[in-house]
């Protein structure tokens, strides 16, 4: 052999060596992330997940050691629609390519089909998926990031009853598991207070005209009419209700208290849309604001509703990981059970179905096109 092809083989095989080595004390841990990237929620996906990539690009600095090796965390999203049949195809995908760590789904209609595919596949889930049915199946590494329905509508229906001193509230949803979900719960809490539920209406989440089901309900002159669904139907749903001269304000869940809400409804929502956030007052806590101002500085707007739940609990899984001393999800969940985690949204404990224990909720409206927190529970 020519002596230069020698001591190229050899640099060749130093390099390949080295290479071999790195290789060896890293260990991959990929984060998959099952949200709608496309459609009218789309804004609520790619929130979710930059959530995750930013907490991701964090433990990824901090260079955490299982057994010896440095784990390297890498982001696999896809976009399920929020669909089911799409959500599920998502999960055996996921399932099938050996990612064990599933953030989302957002949907509740998506994650209570997809959470079986994940539980047979060995996979833990931690979602915003709000349907009290999502923690009914007993999976035992699926956690609910935020809080149930069961808290936010119920929460809602003590505002309204006890601040807003409303004496007949009319109840619309979008028929998907999370509208119809928040809806019931809501419904039920308002009747144990004393409030008349003087109408219910339905609509699909891809509607845009409700002014049919709102001239039915203007007729029964509720004071509030809460809606179970999502931003993309509750603005035109606000402008309608102002349209029409309707003397109600508007109730729902947290997917109201979305920044979308006043880009969309416009002055028809300032004053007159109330929401239920599952989260903590922002502004009134200085770890919160420092993120909320990392997240800015690097996505060039401020998280909506959820991206900083996803950013807590990625953050979580990766201390769990290094405190556990493995990156088998069945340890890392029975971690995740035993051990609470302090986090941007508050403190991350769960209850042996997976629920978040004391979740906080934040009641909101909107002043000057901006969320304003009214009371906390």
């Amino acid at each position: 052999m020519p002596h230069f092809l020698y001591r190229t083989t050899l640099a060749s095989a130093v390099l390949l060596a080295c290479a071999g080595t790195a290789l060896a004390q890293e260990q991959v841990v990929k984060i998959g992330h099952s949200g709608p990237l496309s459609g009218p929620n789309t804004f609520a996906g790619r929130d979710n997940d930059n959530g995750v990539r930013l907490a991701v690009e964090e433990l990824n600095a901090r260079k955490i050691k299982v057994g010896g090796k440095t784990l390297k965390f890498e982001v696999v999203s896809e976009d399920d629609q929020c669909d089911a049949k799409t959500g599920v195809a998502v999960a055996q995908k996921f399932v099938d390519t050996g990612v064990r760590y599933v953030m989302g789904p957002y949907c509740s209609g998506v994650t209570i089909p997809a959470s079986r595919v994940y539980d047979n596949g060995g996979t833990l889930v931690s979602t915003v998926g709000t349907n009290p049915k999502i923690t009914q199946a007993g999976y035992k590494n699926l956690f609910r990031i935020v809080a149930s329905d069961v808290q936010a509508g119920a929460n809602m229906a003590t505002y309204a009853a006890k601040d807003l001193k409303a004496k007949k509230v009319a109840v619309i949803d979008d028929r998907t598991a999370f509208g119809q979900g928040l809806a019931d719960e809501f419904a039920r809490e308002a009747q144990k207070l004393g409030l008349a539920v003087v109408g219910r209406e339905f609509t699909t989440d891809k509607a845009t005209d409700f002014m049919a089901i709102l001239t039915n309900i203007k007729a029964k002159q509720p004071d509030a009419i809460f809606y179970g669904g999502y931003a993309p139907q509750a603005a035109p749903m606000a402008r309608q209700i102002k349209q029409l001269g309707i003397n109600a304000k508007l109730l729902g869940g947290d997917t109201l208290c979305s920044p979308e809400m006043p880009k969309l409804g416009g002055d028809a929502v300032d004053g007159a849309v109330y929401c239920a956030y599952a989260g903590m007052l922002v502004d009134g806590d200085a770890g919160a604001k420092t993120f909320q101002d990392k997240f800015k500085q690097r996505y060039g707007q401020a998280p909506d509703v959820y991206g900083p739940f996803y950013y807590d609990q990625v953050m979580n899984l990766g201390q769990a990981m290094e405190k556990a001393g493995s990156t088998d999800p069945n340890k890392v969940g029975a971690w995740l059970h035993q051990h609470p985690y302090k986090g941007v949204m508050g403190e991350y404990a769960y209850d042996d179905k997976g629920n978040r224990v004391k979740a906080p909720v934040v009641v909101m409206t909107f002043e000057g096109g901006k969320a304003k927190p009214l009371a906390s529970y």
